[in-house]
């Protein structure tokens, strides 16, 4: 899946239970505004619509 951090879409290496992790090309970080945040700087986090209908399913299967 991906996901969308400060309006740039980046595709998600891993999830372990409440993280995840992605990794940007030398060209990406050169050409957003990753180069200048921090630890704990307040970001905008988008979901990939597909991982939210996905996850919605195996909420509902774990039920049954």
């Amino acid at each position: 899946g991906s996901v969308c951090i400060d309006g740039t879409s980046l595709t998600i290496n891993s999830i372990n239970k409440n993280r995840f992790e992605i990794q940007l090309i030398p060209h990406t970080w050169k050409e957003t505004i990753f180069q200048f945040n921090k630890v704990g700087d307040v970001v905008n986090l988008e979901a990939d619509i597909i991982a939210k209908y996905v996850e919605k399913q195996c909420l509902i299967y774990k039920k049954h």
